[in-house]
């Protein structure tokens, strides 16, 4: 019996002693939600897109015209010297390669935008951040796609895409 409340003593002792009264306010933010869907970053996702879609356009035409220059130079392959037809092939091998090479770079530039963009907008977000924390007395910020799953009441991730919106509206880009 001795043992026994002995036991009992020890462990209500370890359950109350144990229980911590530091508050730790832990909080999610969504930071593809953020880049995607504030007006800067839609607005860089639309410029960006378009000078895809422009590019997509103006190299396919490219692309069409050198194939039609292949196919009439193999049309007249018979009718031309050799030293024609060899000399044409090269023109032409030599068009397909700044062909490339403009589209490799135009590929790159949009690459580079992009990258810029975020950096740029990441550079913004993240002072907003830090002063939200320091305001609200947050202890962790957490990425939401490391989090399995919680409560939405500690997600901040409109709040931080609203004063995003306020603070930059828009990105220049050209």
């Amino acid at each position: 019996m001795k043992y026994l409340v002995k036991f009992f003593v020890v462990t209500f002792f370890f359950i109350f002693s144990t229980h911590s009264f530091a508050e730790q306010n832990i909080v999610v933010l969504d930071m593809k939600f953020v880049l995607n869907n504030s007006k800067a970053g839609k607005g860089a996702q639309d410029f960006l897109k378009k000078s895809f879609n422009d590019n997509a356009k103006k190299f396919s035409e490219m692309e069409k015209n050198l194939k039609k220059e292949e196919k009439d130079l193999l049309a007249k392959k018979t009718i031309l010297s050799e030293e024609d037809y060899k000399k044409k092939s090269n023109e032409l091998r030599n068009k397909v390669i700044e062909y490339q090479t403009k589209r490799r770079a135009s590929l790159d530039k949009i690459a580079t935008q992009r990258a810029k963009s975020r950096e740029t907008l990441i550079k913004k977000v993240n002072p907003i951040v830090d002063a939200y924390i320091n305001e609200n007395n947050i202890s962790i910020v957490l990425d939401k796609k490391n989090v399995i799953g919680g409560l939405n009441q500690y997600d901040i991730t409109k709040i931080i895409v609203e004063k995003l919106n306020k603070e930059l509206p828009s990105l220049k880009l050209q």
